[in-house]
């Protein structure tokens, strides 16, 4: 099967590398596995060995007669055609683990979609471009929306690095493996429509000051945002990217009694 571009597909065939997906899993036979993007079935094939039941989502319709040949009288494997970020994650049971090589264009907006869900997975082992990877990773200093958002709700974890000579065809970039632990409750409570309001505000213009920032995304005045700052104990001069997860939720609290939120 030939790859194609229009759907981000890239074969990792490493089995060094297959094999610390499926182990960075910790995967029991009771579990429940959802791999997007299976593929040529490379990764699918050591999933279903687990014992553990499988639910693989592919978007590209061409491969579905391969990967049911493959897996064909495998009770523990169920195929889906479509696309995941359309795909209703109420019905499977809770505790979910997700497993996957993801395109590089669906990334953020799977995790975002995975992390807020109603039914999140419990774990999520993803094979990413490796530049995503270290955004996840990021500490204060070097935050992201990104990385506050998967931080906010999980603990990410690094695995491995994975060269683009692995892949078939060969990527521009790097990849590598990371794992993602769903918290028991996200880190401070918030209502997240607002929360992720302030939150865009803050990143908005990443170069600039806080104060800056805050002014345009929420519409305010210089002098009420500075106002905020001195309520939250933060620095007028700070930028969105130096803030830990103790200062985003001081600056929630203050932005809410103050109605700018």
């Amino acid at each position: 099967m030939k790859a194609k571009k229009s759907f981000g597909q890239n074969w990792l065939r490493d089995e060094y590398v297959l094999d610390e997906i499926v182990n960075s899993a910790k995967i029991d036979s009771q579990d429940l596995l959802l791999e997007v993007g299976p593929g040529l079935g490379t990764l699918t094939r050591k999933l279903v060995e687990t014992k553990a039941d499988v639910i693989a989502v592919e978007a590209d319709s061409d491969l579905l007669p391969r990967l049911n040949n493959m897996f064909q009288g495998k009770t523990n494997f169920e195929l889906t055609q479509g696309d995941i970020l359309k795909f209703d994650l109420d019905v499977l049971r809770p505790q979910y683990k997700v497993v996957a090589n993801i395109p590089y264009y669906l990334t953020s907006a799977l995790i975002r979609m995975l992390l807020e869900s109603n039914n999140p997975p419990k774990l999520m082992v993803l094979l990413v471009q490796k530049e995503v990877a270290q955004r996840i990773l990021s500490r204060p200093g070097q935050m992201s929306i990104l990385s506050f958002s998967v931080q906010y709700y999980a603990i990410p974890e690094f695995i491995i690095n994975v060269s683009k000579e692995l892949f078939e065809p060969i990527p521009k970039v790097d990849s590598a493996v990371i794992r993602i632990s769903m918290l028991k409750k996200p880190c401070f409570e918030a209502n997240t429509k607002k929360l992720f309001r302030l939150v865009r505000a803050g990143f908005g213009e990443k170069r600039k000051m806080l104060r800056n920032s805050l002014a345009g995304g929420l519409d305010s005045s210089p002098e009420v945002i500075q106002e905020l700052l001195g309520s939250a104990k933060i620095s007028p001069t700070a930028r969105a990217q130096e803030l830990t997860m103790e200062d985003w939720k001081s600056l929630y609290d203050n932005a809410l009694s103050m109605r700018l939120i």
